[in-house]
């Protein structure tokens, strides 16, 4: 009972530990968050699953080299003429009586004993009764007793030759492992993508709150002259009105600005598996990488994986020529079998060697015509990989453009942006001086508003293409 206790007491700290919710992840890193997806991702998870089957299917096609040993053991029970004689013939025990010779014999022998030692008699007795002495049923045969058969076997067989399948079997597996772990590096350089622009995003959103909260606050300021002028008489109702107009909207804008911070929250917490309430932000602008034409052709997976599959359909060609070619196998068997399992094993055992050769003559062309398709698919792959390398550097050249473009957006919204505000705060002194009109100070912080909202856009689509760049050119991200 004591024992029972003390067991109790020390697994139920584990079972309420197992069973405890996990707590929120606050103050996330772009770092820890980096090696959280690639530990707990989902999809990542998976894509190792599929290299792992992939290395199995390699194991397989290598086993095969080795031949198949199979160890059969049999148990029988009949009274069937033809299963019974041979199981005593697999036993090693017939004998003439399981022929039936006790009943030719009798026949044989009530003969000679009718003839009286007379052979001349005997001789004509059997020319007379021969047909039904050959026509006699012997019993022993047609109706033995039931027997049990146990018999025991172990069984190989190897091929010997095969033209070169198997080794290019086993080649071609060996490269569909390798493809699977280009396609699981292309997935995590997705994810880090995936992962990295998300904290962007967030960053991003932040900082366009943090701007909209200020933009209210100066509408509400606004708003305060606007009471105060009109409750002496220098301001009308329709000033009020349209600046609070203006405050609805921008806090229309703070609202579903929060919404799409949260949405990509949730989505950072499905990319790592884990529930994020808050990050490190990142306010920094991505540098370029450097660029390398040798190096990206090198390093691209497109490119890799589009390499591998060239040379997968080479093992194919070699492949589909080794059914030109002989195949030879050879075979060897032994055992022992008897009525009671594993009796006098060794006295009554028995082997089998063979060998086995074959060579395909004709098949309708078969063999042919599947050599010709690998050799097509090969010049096919051949040109895809000149189409992978220049697709790639088309496309690096068309990135690095657009990074550019958008770089120089992002100085310029900068640079307007800054304008923008002082002719809004300029536009609202004037207001109070009763130079301008109330529409005239708001449409100015319309613009100061438009300008923000196309900086933010231009930094996130600075932002998309330089992950995109490193995404292509594969700066040694792999599993």
């Amino acid at each position: 009972m004591l024992i029972r206790k003390s067991l109790v007491l020390l697994i139920l700290p584990l079972v309420l530990a197992a069973n405890e919710p996990t707590q929120p992840i606050e103050n996330l890193s772009l770092e820890k968050a980096l090696e959280l997806m690639k530990k707990d991702n989902l999809e990542l998870k998976i894509s190792r699953f599929d290299e792992q089957m992939k290395a199995y299917d390699h194991a397989v096609a290598k086993g095969n080299r080795y031949g198949k040993l199979d160890l059969t053991l049999e148990a029988a029970r009949s009274n069937d003429a033809g299963n019974v004689f041979g199981f005593k013939l697999k036993s090693r025990e017939a004998n003439f009586g399981d022929f039936g010779f006790s009943d030719f014999m009798g026949a044989i022998g009530a003969g000679a004993q009718q003839a009286n030692g007379d052979f001349g008699a005997f001789s004509q007795g059997l020319a007379q009764e021969g047909g039904n002495i050959l026509a006699l049923q012997p019993d022993d045969l047609n109706y033995p007793d039931t027997r049990n058969h146990f018999q025991t076997t172990l069984s190989y067989m190897v091929p010997l030759y095969t033209g070169g399948k198997l080794d290019q079997y086993g080649k071609i597996t060996q490269a569909l492992h390798r493809m699977s772990q280009l396609d699981s590096s292309k997935l995590l350089n997705e994810k880090i993508y995936q992962v990295t622009k998300t904290f962007y995003d967030i960053s991003l959103v932040h900082q366009y709150i943090i701007n909209l909260n200020n933009i209210i606050d100066n509408i509400t300021r606004l708003e305060e002259i606007v009471v105060s002028m009109q409750e002496e008489g220098f301001a009308k109702e329709i000033d009020h009105l349209e600046v609070q107009a203006r405050k609805a909207e921008a806090q229309s804008m703070l609202n579903q600005a929060k919404f799409n911070k949260e949405l990509a929250y949730q989505y950072l917490s499905f990319l790592l598996n884990s529930d994020v309430k808050s990050i490190q932000y990142v306010d920094k602008m991505i540098p370029i990488p450097n660029i390398e034409k040798e190096k990206v052709q090198e390093n691209n997976l497109d490119i890799q994986k589009a390499q591998l599959g060239l040379s997968i359909t080479d093992m194919a060609i070699a492949l589909q020529e080794a059914s030109f070619l002989p195949e030879v196998g050879a075979m060897a068997e032994y055992g022992s079998a008897d009525n009671d399992p594993f009796n006098r094993f060794f006295e009554k055992d028995f082997y089998t060697v063979g060998i086995q050769a074959k060579w395909n003559i004709f098949n309708g062309n078969i063999d042919k015509n599947n050599l010709e398709r690998a050799k097509v698919e090969n010049m096919k792959v051949q040109e895809q990989v000149n189409l992978a390398k220049k697709g790639i550097c088309l496309k690096v050249r068309k990135t690095l453009t657009n990074i550019k473009s958008k770089e120089a957006d992002i100085h310029s919204l900068e640079t307007q942006l800054e304008f923008a505000h002082k002719v809004y705060e300029t536009y609202k002194e004037q207001y109070k001086e009763g130079i301008s009109s109330i529409s005239d100070v708001l449409i100015k912080q319309s613009k100061e508003l438009e300008v923000l909202l196309k900086l933010l856009t231009a930094k996130n689509d600075y932002n998309v293409k330089v992950f995109e760049l490193k995404n292509i050119i594969n700066e040694g991200e792999t599993l």
